[in-house]
């Protein structure tokens, strides 16, 4: 039986978040230490653990038919390489920084200025977009050092809580492109294994889907019970029922979690009594 090839980053914070989606979606992987591949249990499925830098060429070569990485490692190395979903976790930002006493007012002064990165691609294409003409150093490692032993004016690099940057004394200054872990997937994949990561990624939406949502129970009075609906449209509709106390009724739906404290506030407002909230695993539709 044909098995999906998915990669996987070998270590760190965007390793241990596609564990877990893995996890979450219900397959179960045998991953003891130092493995570089590792099969699940109960899904075809084999995961490769790989370094991030790696994994496009892998996915160019057919080695690999999927990966979850860094969409800021693709945006670098993997042109051609197709996005089928996004996941959400790992987000970070690929940011120009200068040193916190640099007077900046604009991309144009690196105009002629020397630039530490481990992006090229990424910084000439943006460097281009804005006309701007710099000199870039290829640095794999310890970019941000580059502007304290004078080997750059400024440097481009991934920027998460900024913690790194205040370290080395730099300041961020431009947004060259926002990123998060995506699902990715190789040109060379067979369709025996498509339909394998098509499988998969049903699986993920609906783990997605539910990581976006809470799920609501709350009680309501007979005069207050269109308002509520009004505000409670959940999937299609609210499930309605009957209290043993007469003239009362219980409401059950589902809330975009970003809009929830809002929605809270309004059911509240609103005459709904004793809400109850719960996390919702999968939301399949």
């Amino acid at each position: 039986m044909s098995k999906l090839k998915i990669a996987v980053q070998k270590s760190g914070r965007l390793h241990n978040d596609s564990m877990k989606i893995l996890k979450d979606v219900g397959i179960s992987i045998d991953n003891g230490k130092d493995q570089l591949k590792a099969s699940a249990k109960n899904f075809p499925l084999e995961v490769f653990y790989l370094r991030n830098g790696d994994i496009p060429q892998y996915l160019k070569d057919g080695v690999v038919d999927a990966a979850i990485i860094g969409e800021n490692v693709l945006i670098e190395k993997g042109n051609g390489i197709s996005i089928i979903e996004k996941l959400g976790f790992s987000t970070c930002k690929v940011s120009i920084a200068v040193p916190k006493a640099k007077n900046y007012t604009s991309i144009k002064d690196l105009e002629g200025k020397r630039i530490a990165t481990s992006y090229p691609n990424t910084v000439n294409q943006f460097l281009e977009q804005n006309k701007v003409n710099a000199n870039i150093h290829i640095i794999n490692g310890s970019v941000e050092i580059a502007p304290n032993i004078g080997l750059a004016d400024a440097i481009v690099d991934i920027v998460s809580s900024g913690s790194t940057l205040f370290k080395n004394g730099l300041k961020e200054v431009e947004v060259l492109l926002k990123s998060e872990a995506v699902v990715a997937v190789s040109p060379m994949i067979s369709l025996e294994n498509q339909d394998i990561l098509n499988k998969l990624q049903f699986r993920l939406q609906s783990v997605l889907r539910g990581r976006q949502s809470k799920y609501v129970l709350l009680n309501a009075p007979d005069d207050k019970l269109d308002a509520i609906v009004n505000i409670l449209p959940g999937m299609n509709s609210p499930t309605i029922l009957p209290l043993a106390k007469k003239g009362w009724n219980s409401l059950h739906s589902v809330i975009n979690k970003n809009e929830f404290w809002e929605v809270i506030d309004e059911l509240k407002a609103n005459g709904a009594e004793g809400i109850l909230v719960c996390p919702i695993e999968n939301m399949v539709l």
